[in-house]
């Protein structure tokens, strides 16, 4: 009996890096549209295989797992996040402004509370280790900000911007678990200015 080949789940040949770097790209591409629009229930890895036209074996070939594409659209879309040109760089500018996107696309809001999800059960050991080093990163970041700030005498200084960050991300994090919830009783953007405004200034 014999086999159709599906030119995607073979091995690139010579030109075959370019167009598996190409497919790997749409696959993505698409899976952010998928998600942003249907959230990630639309995820799985045979939907996005038929959206695309594709075999899942093909797909598999990519990504060998939910998870594993779970990450890689994450992934991409801090990228992008990275870009955007509304980006305030302040301690708790950065957050408001990202919520105020995320209002846009509720689907990729729940694709993030779902890879936090996954990474405190057991058997999503990547998704764990991304997490982790996601928050380690994020409260660096913002630690840096928040020190300063308080150089600059916008943030008490004998606060510990550590702490600060940890807070920022928890009050983050929560208000957009509520906001999927109840996306009507809660504006996660107004509640983080109201938190820029109890950290208390230098002469607070």
């Amino acid at each position: 009996m014999t086999h159709e080949v599906d030119d995607d789940a073979t091995p690139p040949r010579r030109g075959g890096y370019r167009k598996g770097t190409e497919r790997r790209a749409q696959i993505l591409d698409e899976m952010i549209r998928m998600v942003a629009a249907q959230g990630v229930d639309a995820s799985s890895l045979r939907s996005v295989a038929d959206a695309l036209g594709i075999t899942h074996a093909a797909l598999r070939h990519y990504f060998p797992s939910r998870d594993e594409l779970l990450l890689a659209v994450y992934r991409e879309h801090e990228v992008r996040e990275q870009d955007a040109p509304d980006r305030m760089r302040s301690a708790i500018g950065d957050m408001r402004e990202s919520a105020s996107r995320n209002r846009e696309v509720p689907g990729l809001v729940q694709l993030y509370t779902t890879l936090a999800a996954d990474a405190v059960q057991e058997g999503h050991p990547a998704t764990r280790d991304f997490m982790r080093e996601r928050f380690t990163r994020l409260r660096a970041d913002l630690a840096e900000l928040i020190a300063a700030d308080q150089a600059a005498g916008r943030i008490r200084a004998d606060l510990d911007p550590v702490d600060l960050a940890s807070l920022g991300i928890a009050a983050s994090d929560g208000l957009q678990v509520q906001w999927l919830l109840d996306p009507e009783a809660v504006d996660g953007e107004r509640v983080l200015r109201l938190l820029e405004t109890i950290i208390p200034p230098a002469d607070g």
